[in-house]
């Protein structure tokens, strides 16, 4: 393996669920870092950069959702979540705070591996000519994942709010359907995936400094989707 290969790091207190992904994953050719704290995790981002972390939320010294934001939004990073915790209010939160994916333990290693190749898949760009959009005034850098205004300051975004928004400026003028969001970014219908759309599509807004009460770029077609409505240039 080389730098150049995607790097996934396991946070799990589990010893045993650690060594199961590790080798999963390194069979089907990732590079893998296990942790079993969040201190020691958070420590090793210091000189790392992982490209997506599986993440259990029942660790001995935090909570994981505590660790998501902070990883979706400073590291730009995948997140799938592994944890025993079923609760749809669970599922919510981790999606809301700015998770990819939510796996309820237990799991088949070989489903985890076919979630991160997806993933990895769909977060990787077809070239590097297509990460940065202009839009209303605005630039999107998708490979430092910040949106900059007309006067030159920075906006960041988070990986997931990052979909969500390439979603809508690859498909400008163009209604969008739960349905084609849904298949778009990967998730499971229903109650967990519409309310982390809804908390995504929001966050965007307030960076985009869009008046909640009346947007003016993503507008929401009640009972049908939402349609992004400003022109888009690709460079």
């Amino acid at each position: 393996m080389t730098t150049d290969t995607p790097l996934v790091t396991i946070l799990d207190d589990e010893p045993e669920i650690r060594a199961m992904l590790s080798s999963a994953l390194e069979e089907a050719g990732y590079r893998t870092m296990g942790f079993s704290r969040a201190t020691e995790f958070e420590a090793a981002l210091q000189t790392i950069t992982p490209d997506l972390c599986l993440l259990d939320l029942s660790l001995p010294d935090r909570d994981g959702l505590t660790l998501i934001h902070r990883l979706a939004l400073e590291k730009g990073a995948t997140v799938i979540i592994i944890s025993g915790r079923a609760q749809v209010q669970d599922r919510v939160t981790g999606l809301e705070l700015g998770a990819d994916d939510y796996i309820i333990k237990p799991f088949d290693p070989a489903e985890v591996v076919a979630r991160v190749r997806a993933r990895l898949r769909r977060d990787r760009p077809a070239t590097t000519a297509t990460q940065t959009a202009q839009f209303a005034g605005w630039t999107a850098h998708f490979d430092s994942f910040v949106l900059e205004d007309e006067s030159g300051a920075e906006v960041p975004f988070s990986h997931a709010e990052g979909e969500v928004l390439r979603l809508f400026l690859e498909r400008p003028k163009r209604l969008i359907s739960r349905a084609v969001m849904q298949e778009a970014l990967g998730g499971a219908a229903g109650e967990s995936f519409d309310r982390a759309m809804d908390v995504r599509i929001s966050r965007l807004r307030t960076k985009l400094r869009e008046d909640p009460k009346n947007p003016r770029l993503i507008k929401t077609i009640y009972g049908a989707g939402y349609i992004f409505l400003g022109d888009v240039r690709w460079t």
